[in-house]
Parts: structure tokens; C-alpha cells; sequence
């Protein structure tokens, strides 16, 4: 039972508009009368909404659990200071973003946006990029143990020879050790045309945890693309020291 009102739920991560019992039950694949008793307690419970039509969208129970997971959320306290630092020492055309890994995705988990104006980012809070696409993916991605890193790349290695132009498992390893070396990676048009991205790790008992970047327009970096590597570099460090110094930080 716990596990088909999940798949419930999850239909949603491709479908953000209405759901009918019908569709629900289809795509579940147990009866309609099944699936009405599963849609009308998530309903019960605040998950799921009614709506005109006879469908249903998420319901109003996800924005109280958002705030109870923001307010519970060690790690945004610890790097949004640092955060407003990072575009203070860079420009404030630009917006940091700090992602963490979820799944085989990156997912934007706060945001600080720059006081002048800026391009718009596709990264607000709550989206998931693919692990291969964008500073703050890869940055998480060449971070992590060759056994996982592996497994992401067996099954993802279509989508990876595509995005990437890898021919095998040895180039692709490289690379990414060589920005895990590197300790940053800069990117450019690869999540929006003209946009950059300039990405460290935030790394706890050298575990990556997370990624700092700054997302701004291109033409920005021209003559500054050295000095906003280093503060960056310097963000993702000045957030790891932060945790070290004995800010709690919850694994989730």
C-alpha cells in the first residue's frame, strides 16, 4: 500500500498539471476502485487537491513539509551568508546557487541572487538537472567514489556519449577526475544558451555534500573568469570549514 501511493505521487514529477482516478489507475495499473481509495486518502491528508474536472493536483500538506524542511535544513543557515559573500567579492549580475546530489540528479536546494540585474536561472529551489549538464552537476558528479561513479555511468552511458562525446567508461573517469583535481569547473551554455556557470564542492569528511556556483551571463566573465574561480573555490571551502567548526549539519 505505502509503496503505490508513492508511485502516486510520483507520477507527478511528469505531469504537474490534473490526474484523473482513471489516468492514475491506468498508469499504477490497479482498478479505478483501487486507485479512488488511494487518491481520496492522500486527499485526506493534504497531498492531493481536487480540481475542476475531476482531476487532481498536489496538495497544500507539501507546502507545510517544504517549511518544516527549510526551517530543519542545517546547511542553508551555514551557506547563505557565505553565499551573499561570494557575490559581494564576484559581481551582482550573477546568482549562487547551492545544489545537492538527489538520485542520479543535482537538485537546487537555495538560491542568492545578485542586487543588480541578472540573467534568470532555470535553477530555482526544487528543480533537478541530470548529473552531466552544468557546473553544478559535474562538480557534484567528479566528487563522487569511482564505484558510484561507475554505476551512474553504465546506466546513463547513451545519454552520456550524447551530452558529453565520451566513447567509453576511461575518458569519462578522466575528465571528471580532472575537475575533481582542478577543484572547480566552469561551464557555458550547456544549461541555458549564454549563460555560465562557475561550480566548487562542498565536501564533509571528504564526501561531497553539495555544490556552490555562480550562474551569470557570459560576457561577464571576460577578463574575470580567473578571479571568480578562486571565490568560488573559496565559497565551497569557506562552507565545508563552517560544518567542520562544529555547524550541525543533517545528512538526508
Amino acid at each position: 500500500m505505502a509503496s503505490r501511493i508513492l508511485q502516486v505521487l510520483a507520477l507527478f514529477r511528469g505531469q504537474p498539471g490534473p490526474l484523473t482516478v482513471e489516468e492514475i489507475a491506468r498508469e499504477t495499473g490497479v482498478s479505478q476502485s483501487s486507485a479512488y481509495r488511494d487518491v481520496q486518502d492522500l486527499s485526506r491528508a493534504g497531498f492531493l487537491d481536487p480540481v475542476m474536472g475531476a482531476g487532481y493536483v498536489l496538495g497544500p500538506a507539501f507546502i507545510e513539509y517544504d517549511r518544516l524542511l527549510r526551517q530543519g535544513d542545517t546547511l542553508i543557515p551555514l551557506a547563505s551568508e557565505i553565499m551573499r559573500r561570494l557575490l559581494d567579492e564576484t559581481t551582482q549580475h550573477a546568482t549562487a546557487i547551492l545544489c545537492r546530489r538527489y538520485r542520479d540528479t543535482v537538485m537546487c536546494v537555495h538560491q542568492e541572487h545578485g542586487s543588480a540585474p541578472h540573467p534568470i536561472t532555470t535553477y530555482e529551489r526544487g528543480v533537478a538537472m541530470p548529473l552531466f549538464a552544468g557546473a553544478s552537476s559535474k562538480v557534484v558528479l567528479a566528487h563522487l567514489e569511482d564505484r558510484a561513479l561507475k554505476r551512474i555511468y553504465l546506466d546513463n552511458e547513451d545519454t552520456i556519449r550524447a551530452r558529453l562525446g565520451h566513447g567509453d567508461w576511461k575518458a569519462f573517469k578522466a575528465e571528471v577526475r580532472n575537475i575533481r583535481r582542478a577543484g572547480v569547473v566552469e561551464t557555458a551554455s550547456e544549461v541555458a544558451h549564454g549563460r555560465a556557470g562557475i561550480a566548487a564542492p562542498v565536501l564533509v569528511n571528504k564526501q561531497v555534500i553539495a555544490g556552490v556556483s555562480l550562474v551569470l551571463a557570459e560576457e561577464e566573465l571576460a577578463g574575470t573568469a580567473a578571479r571568480f574561480r578562486d571565490a568560488v573555490i573559496r565559497a565551497g571551502r569557506a562552507i565545508s570549514e563552517e560544518i567542520a567548526r562544529g555547524g550541525t549539519w543533517v545528512a538526508r
